[in-house]
């Protein structure tokens, strides 16, 4: 039993004191966190500024996980039903369902979360009762897509602790603005901006509602907010600026913009708004305090789906690890994960800085996990790969008219991929010789070939897909053991261009502006199952150290998709989204499944040792958090605007007994 921890109160005791008091704990309580007085908070939506979803609490284990039971339970009564997007027939002006994606965070031994309509509520963390609630007011009706990832935290150490807005809450809204409220009251900060609050929208060329909005938390370093937003995808190619801004915590003052241009090209336009059209920051960015270093992922630049008329110059930062300069936003290094991104392979995932050991040797890393399956290990001071990278020839012919492509692409060596990489009608499964030949045929009536194949007319099969791979909630990283853990989706998706004159008003993806809309389906049979084989979601965990795959287990199953008996089959898998989250026990906690199931799992093993059906989809990554003695784990289960369960506003707290 582990029973090391950090007396918070007064960490200057004698040394025999704090070990006594930890004697005493374990021997009347036999739990690592005892102590009353014992916190161990959640204060970024990735656990920590660099990510890594990794708690240090060790009370719950692989040993007593079984006991777990549901602590709490708090409802906000944010959610709303919607359309499925991502089907032909799909309006794109229409309205989703709400995504429930919150990680909430733990400080000061007050949980904070957003709701998927951008209000902020303060709970208690051990019973989950409010303190407070704040709305900032956001007009739901004209948002498209309504989920809220995270809020962020900073303490001024310039404050005292009982000062106003000592603790801020930093709040982002879909609507492009960002609030500072008070952590005790949840009361605006009134000298941050105007009464508490900063319009983002100023700076950009004119745009719809649905266009531009905050969805990730804000990165904190240096007494800064630093922050990109979500930009509406394959919409047109003059959509709002992608630039990452900083702004003073205190005052709420613009500090820096970087507008992802080539370097030469002018960042601002003629009429002094952020050059359109560049790629965006809509995920999770991290921060190296120590190397005054904030890391960005981007997107892919719009329209995603045809790149012809970006000529390069919107090429240059798209789909990249960025690391900026915290104090002037200038680029320090970037490494680009696709060329010319013609298929949404964006970076969707938070940078994940931990120290990697290989060889022998240490080094700061990044870790970035991709929609392909691909995972990049990146020095984190100058961008090069540390394990090795090749660029291999990829398909050159079938593009529609116009279209160009690059002639490599990246290809890590190590660590493995955790996905197929292409697809060929030999590929084709079914549960039955029938439904096999149907896939088989669609197969063989598509495009199909190596990832990277040109999206055709004809529609081609992207395996791995568009939605990953891996995908915003990974990956979770246990430094101690040097394993990373992820969740990966095997679900193909067929993207067929159209010439702009026989598409509809209804089309997804319209990408107004160029010769071609975008129509994306689930590559299924004629029974709704995949096409390809199972399993078609995983969970892996990879030694970073070497690269290689420690295991790799089927993720979900049937329940709540499939008719009895085909739901009672094991080993196939649900696609869904979410992460993943470890804890320095040994155990791995994600919901993320369509079988709507909280589970835990060990980290060395892979072997699932507890789970817990939930009211409908947990589309979050779970969080974990010790307060009064008693470590829990918290999952938000509202579903997501791709999930075939229901909405809601459940945020649920589990706890042993």
């Amino acid at each position: 039993m582990d029973c090391r921890r950090v007396n918070r109160r007064n960490p200057n005791l004698p040394a025999g004191v704090m070990m006594t008091r930890l004697i005493v704990a374990a021997a009347l309580l036999a739990c690592p966190f005892a102590a009353a007085d014992q916190t161990v908070g959640w204060p970024a939506y990735g656990g920590a500024d660099g990510g890594g979803h990794y708690t240090p609490a060790t009370q719950i284990s692989p040993q007593n996980v079984a006991q777990l039971e549901l602590a709490w339970t708090h409802r906000s009564g944010d959610f709303r039903e919607g359309v499925v997007p991502g089907v032909e027939g799909y309006d794109s002006a229409g309205q989703s369902a709400s995504a429930f994606v919150n990680t909430p965070i733990v400080v000061e031994d007050t949980l904070y979360y957003c709701t998927p309509f951008n209000r902020v509520f303060a709970l208690d963390p051990r019973t989950g009762k409010e303190r407070w609630r704040f709305d900032p007011e956001v007009n739901i009706d004209l948002e498209h897509l309504t989920n809220c990832r995270a809020v962020s935290s900073w303490i001024d150490p310039q404050t005292q602790p009982d000062d106003h807005c000592a603790h801020r809450i930093i709040l982002p809204t879909l609507d492009g603005r960002i609030f500072a409220l008070d952590g005790a009251s949840g009361k605006r900060c009134a000298g941050f901006g105007d009464n508490g609050e900063i319009d983002l929208t100023v700076g950009l060329t004119e745009h719809g509602a649905r266009e531009y909005g905050i969805t990730s938390a804000p990165a904190i370093i240096d007494g800064k907010l630093v922050t990109g937003a979500y930009v509406l995808d394959s919409f047109r190619p003059g959509v709002p600026s992608g630039v990452v801004r900083a702004y003073d915590l205190r005052s709420g003052a613009f500090a820096w913009g970087w507008n992802p241009v080539p370097p030469g090209k002018p960042a601002v336009d003629a009429e002094g708004n952020f050059t359109a059209g560049t790629t965006n920051v809509w995920s999770t960015i991290s921060v190296d305090a120590e190397r005054n270093l904030v890391i960005v992922p981007t997107g892919n630049s719009s329209p995603d789906y045809y790149g012809a008329d970006r000529g390069g110059d919107l090429d240059y930062y798209s789909s990249s690890v960025v690391a900026l300069d915290a104090s002037t936003g200038e680029v320090v290094w970037h490494y680009q994960t696709v060329h010319h991104d013609i298929w949404d392979f964006d970076v969707p995932a938070q940078p994940t800085l931990v120290d990697v050991t290989i060889d022998g040797v240490t080094s700061p890393a990044v870790v970035q996990v991709t929609k392909m399956g691909m995972t990049f290990v990146l020095h984190r001071e100058t961008g090069q790969p540390l394990h090795p990278v090749e660029e291999r020839p990829v398909p050159q012919t079938g593009a529609v008219p116009g279209e160009y492509l690059s002639p490599t692409q990246p290809f890590p060596i190590k660590p493995e991929p955790l996905h197929q990489l292409g697809v060929s009608p030999d590929d084709a499964w079914g549960f039955t010789f029938w439904d096999r030949g149907q896939c088989r045929k669609a197969l063989e009536e598509h495009t199909t070939g190596p990832i990277y194949t040109p999206l055709t007319e004809q529609g081609t099969v992207m395996y791995p897909s568009n939605i990953g791979g891996q995908n915003w909630g990974s990956p979770a990283v246990d430094p101690e053991r040097g394993l990373m853990v992820t969740d990966t989706k095997h679900v193909g998706m067929v993207v067929r261009l159209m010439p702009q004159d026989e598409c509809g008003k209804d089309v997804g993806f319209p990408q107004h502006g160029s010769p071609y809309c975008a129509v994306m389906t689930p590559f299924l049979s004629p029974w709704g199952a995949p096409c390809t084989k199972p399993p078609w979601s995983t969970l892996a965990a990879v030694d970073l150290s070497t690269g290689d795959i420690v295991w790799q287990v089927p993720f979900g199953s049937l329940k709540h998709m499939a008719p009895w008996p085909l739901s009672l089959l094991s080993g196939f898998g649900t696609i869904q989204m979410g992460g993943p989250m470890v804890t320095r026990s040994g155990l791995t906690f994600i919901a993320a499944s369509a079988d709507r199931q909280l589970r835990a799992f060990s980290t060395e093993t892979g072997e699932e040792l507890w789970s817990d059906e939930l009211p409908t989809t947990g589309n979050a990554v779970p969080m974990s958090y010790v307060s009064g003695g008693k470590q829990f784990v918290v999952i938000a289960a509202g579903g997501n605007f791709t999930s075939p369960s229901p909405p809601g506003d459940y945020l649920m707290a589990y706890s042993l007994p």
